[in-house]
């Protein structure tokens, strides 16, 4: 295929033809990547993922004066990210709040592509707008069962959402407000407030990785209504949910406002076995959600859901070729008022193509299948001679430590717990995650492993060998732990972490 023929579009007639043509290519260079690979992840660290994209097309690299044609791009760069990425439906990525996507899912974010709803403006949009705004009254009915008035908007993810909860909260409280959170919130919690030009947020204490609620009141009594209290329902750090309908009482006596931060938990609501463990979101005022978690989307598909549907009108913005008055006055939807963005994904579609597909029955089903297998790894854990677990998994986060690293004097067993991700990862062996929990003496911050378990199709036994492999790392580690050059800037690096960490910390 040509340049010329590269050019051709994927939308308009024969545009369905086209792409049937090109998307077997890109899915065969996808699969030769993944082949090199190997692995979870690319081996070699950044080094050697720079060095092969400096490698690309012949050294020609990703802006060259002469195109190479569509199939040739496509079967390339299809194997470069393929054999350059990090495999979330690998059992040994779980790192991170990064989900296999659902193949249903996939596909439906191909048809929006191709056919490029822009999500500004009805005219651009006119199926998407409504399937959009179907799917969120849906999302508000799920998280507010008995508020007929909830409604729910799109957003990039929970970053965006708790951007927007805490906008709605300053608009609610006349242009002011002060933020309060857990010492286990979102680190987007505080960004958002200094975005908004809020005071930072007031950080309360926290035990067991969730929010204290004694201590909410007493940091509640001098800010009363002043205050919007943002809680946690599936911290990152440790998956802990926030005791809500306590936090909400609380919020109430005080006349303060409450925003949950349900990115991970929240979709917990789809399962009836799992829905009393976020009990309480109908009480706050606004919840943040996350289909790229338990929901297996791609990147992005973020929510927001608020309970008084008017709060949502702080988004209204006029701009004359979008949403002329006269226009929205004559029945034209304002999609502009929807969102912070301008132009944006419809992300809706495969959200709604995903619940469509499977139900909220079955999204609950897959959820409850991380969660006990995440029990089950917890288990595994217990029970090995290597390795401490923090504590039993209240979502799908396992949180351990090597016992190795007890056995050192700190700093030295935090810089050995660096030291065996690191290696693991560079090795391209595998992709666990880190965290600071105040587990030393008088609450001293302690670093900690943890595996985010979204992999539906997956059981604890599909963990054994990652657990081994972790232990013998570490006692591998722990053999040269202190010698010269061997941890000294891992504990260097780590020491300065924590040092400039924010208190709004996972």
């Amino acid at each position: 295929m040509g340049v010329e023929s590269a050019a051709g579009l994927s939308g308009g007639r024969g545009g369905a033809e086209r792409l049937g043509e090109l998307i077997p290519v890109a899915l065969r260079g996808m699969a030769n990547g993944i082949a090199e690979r190997g692995g979870p992840v690319p081996a070699g660290g950044p080094a050697a993922v720079a060095a092969a994209l400096a490698a690309a097309g012949g050294g020609t690299g990703v802006l060259p004066r002469t195109g190479v044609g569509a199939r040739r791009a496509l079967e390339e760069f299809g194997a470069l990210l393929a054999a350059g990425s990090a495999d979330p439906a690998d059992p040994a990525c779980a790192a991170h709040l990064h989900c296999p996507p659902l193949a249903v899912s996939v596909a439906a974010d191909v048809v929006a592509g191709a056919l490029n709803p822009s999500m500004d403006s009805w005219d651009q949009a006119p199926v998407a707008s409504e399937l959009e705004r179907e799917f969120t009254t849906g999302i508000a009915r799920l998280c507010y069962p008995a508020v007929p008035g909830a409604d729910a908007v799109v957003t990039s993810g929970g970053t965006e959402s708790n951007l927007l909860g805490l906008l709605l909260a300053r608009e609610a409280g006349g242009g002011t407000v002060r933020p309060v959170c857990g010492e286990n919130s979102h680190h987007s919690v505080a960004r958002a407030a200094w975005l908004l030009g809020l005071p930072a947020p007031v950080v309360v204490a926290c035990a067991d990785d969730r929010m204290v609620p004694a201590a909410l009141a007493e940091a509640l009594v001098p800010l009363g209504a002043a205050a919007v209290v943002v809680a946690t329902a599936g911290t990152t750090n440790t998956g802990r949910i926030d005791p809500l309908p306590e936090i909400a009482r609380i919020c109430r006596r005080a006349g303060a406002r409450l925003h949950v931060d349900a990115a991970y938990g929240g979709m917990a609501l789809c399962s009836e076995a799992l829905r009393p463990r976020v009990a309480g979101l109908e009480l706050a005022d606004s919840v943040a959600l996350d289909m790229h978690k338990f929901g297996w989307q791609p990147v992005a598909a973020g929510l927001l859901a608020a309970r008084a549907g008017a709060d949502l009108s702080a988004l209204t913005v006029r701009a004359e070729y979008l949403n002329a008055a006269d226009d929205t006055e004559a029945g034209l939807p304002d999609l502009l008022g929807r969102s912070i963005r301008t132009s944006r994904r419809p992300d809706a579609f495969r959200m709604a193509v995903t619940v469509r597909a499977l139900g909220t029955e079955g999204l609950g089903a897959l959820v409850e299948r991380c969660c006990a297998t995440a029990g089950g790894v917890h288990r595994l854990v217990a029970a090995h001679p290597g390795l401490r677990s923090w504590g039993a998994p209240e979502l799908s986060t396992v949180v351990f430590r090597p016992r190795a690293a007890d056995g050192l004097p700190e700093p030295l067993g935090d810089e050995l717990v660096a030291r065996v991700r690191r290696e693991l990862l560079e090795a391209g062996t595998a992709v666990i995650g880190r965290g600071l929990l105040p587990t030393g003496p008088d609450g001293a911050p302690r670093l900690w492993l943890k595996l985010t378990l979204l992999h539906p199709h997956t059981g604890p036994e599909d963990y054994r060998a990652l657990l081994d492999l972790v232990a013998a790392t570490a006692t591998g580690c722990a053999s040269t732990a202190g010698s010269t050059g061997s941890t000294g800037s891992a504990g260097a690096a780590g020491a300065a972490v924590a040092a400039r960490q924010s208190p709004v910390a996972s």
